[in-house]
């Protein structure tokens, strides 16, 4: 008797319930992942990529037995089970909009799905406030119900994965090539565990301190592990003790089970506004400006390294994310969804949840309490946050000239366009003051908070 695991974002054999579930009550299981071409057709050329070199990673641990099929899941589903006389389709649950109708789709045609697990710590939906039984809509008492709530501990990784050899036209490994002159984190499980093991070794107990400077390794790289399933956030969470730097590594994963709980709750926030009210927020239409953005030539430094990592490699730090997204919006006064979907395209780490919610949050039309007045001033993060310019000098040649005084505002000094570096498209004094008059045209007769200070 065989039942099938079938692989989505969850690419890994190492603390697997599913797995483990599919294993115990079988002789063999059918290790099985299915090529989507919606989904395909919708993937960044980098993410697709990467999801081959992680297919890859994941057959090696199955000893060469994964099935590897393209086409509609109900068929491919349905051909296996006869074939392989199947009693059992296991899976990780799935919660964003597309994988749980997917799934309710497939159970539809008749086949039973038995799930055991999420790509989650805390599935979403379950974590509510005990007064009500109601979501949480704020970060900070979320966090608290999470962790009260807790997790299971990893589970076991199975020794022995007994699998039928597939034939040849279920080997159908995808061809997808990575774009030229970009190089991107290392793909599988095995790399995720070593990029963890180095981190919690070398950059875990003074992350607190370290994660903001982009300059610098500071962070733990885990997004794209955690995108595609190769390690799983309770093997992240295991070993984390209750010291300033473990607690705000905790409290990044827990963002990250945040908005996958918010999007949950809330299945369209993925491409609408979280506050409504924010549509009718006048808005510029995109142009050049925006094309100068996307290609960071913005003439702001810390905003133009940030734009040329992420399409380079892939991945962009998390501090410079929130600048670059400030500036399209409250700069360039655009739409946000404009830079979720740029970053959709260009993101190996993209998380529908965490990308959609990150932009929301920063825009201000999120779940922030603290929503539009926020600013972030892309001059003074670039100081705090590249001190000495060398985030800048990696990514952006046309500065590597300057000094740290210097390279933050290059239009002040002489030689700071010496060497082709764009000019400032926008004023950033002058775009953050119209960015807050267009918010009183909607704004609500009773303040929100009073106007902050740009960060």
């Amino acid at each position: 008797m065989r039942n099938i695991i079938w692989f989505r974002r969850d690419l890994r054999i190492g603390d697997h319930p599913a797995l483990v579930e599919a294993i115990k009550n079988s002789e063999e299981i059918v290790p099985l992942f299915i090529l989507d071409k919606q989904q395909i057709a919708e993937a960044g050329e980098k993410l697709l990529a990467y999801m081959g070199q992680s297919l890859r990673a994941l057959d090696e641990s199955l000893g060469n037995k994964l099935h590897i099929i393209e086409g509609d899941q109900v068929e491919v589903l349905k051909e296996l089970i006869a074939r392989y006389d199947v009693k059992e389709v296991h899976i990780s649950a799935e919660y964003e909009r597309y994988g749980a109708q997917r799934d309710a789709r497939v159970e539809a045609a008749g086949i039973p799905l038995v799930r055991t697990g999420s790509p989650y710590a805390v599935a979403p939906g379950r974590v509510v406030k005990p007064s009500d039984a109601t979501p949480y809509r704020v970060y900070t008492p979320f966090y608290r119900a999470w962790r009260t709530h807790g997790w299971r501990a990893p589970a076991v990784t199975p020794k022995n994965i007994k699998a039928p050899t597939p034939p040849e036209e279920y080997r159908k490994f995808p061809d997808f090539k990575m774009p030229k002159d970009v190089t991107v984190i290392a793909a599988g499980e095995a790399a995720a565990l070593k990029r963890f093991k180095e981190f919690t070794k070398n950059g875990l107990d003074g992350y607190d301190e370290n994660r903001n400077f982009a300059a610098i390794d500071g962070t733990s790289k885990m997004s794209t592990y955690l995108k595609f399933g190769e390690i799983h956030p309770r093997t992240l969470l295991a070993n984390l003790g209750e010291s300033t730097a473990h607690d705000t590594f905790r409290k990044e994963i827990a963002w990250r089970e945040f908005y996958a709980d918010v999007l949950f709750n809330n299945p369209n926030t993925d491409t609408e506004y979280y506050a409504p009210r924010f549509k009718a927020m006048r808005f510029d239409k995109p142009g050049k400006q925006f094309a100068a953005w996307c290609a960071g030539k913005t003439g702001y430094p810390f905003v133009d390294a940030a734009m040329r990592q992420l399409v380079q490699e892939g991945w962009m730090h998390n501090r410079t994310r929130m600048v670059v997204a400030s500036f399209l919006v409250k700069d360039l006064h655009l739409e946000w969804q404009l830079g979720e979907r740029f970053f959709a395209e260009h993101l190996v780490d993209y998380d529908v949840a965490s990308n959609a919610h990150g932009w929301q949050w920063t825009a201000g039309t999120g779940t922030d309490a603290s929503p539009y007045y926020r600013v972030f001033n892309p001059i003074e993060q670039g100081r705090r946050f590249d001190v000495n310019g060398d985030y800048i000098r990696k990514y952006v040649p046309e500065l590597k000239h300057l000094s740290a005084a210097e390279i933050h505002e290059p239009w002040l000094f002489l030689d700071g366009y010496s060497k082709g570096y764009s000019e400032r498209i926008v004023d950033h004094a002058v775009e953050r003051i119209e960015s807050l008059e267009r918010l009183k045209e909607i704004k609500e007769e009773k303040p929100e908070q009073p106007p902050r200070r740009s960060s």
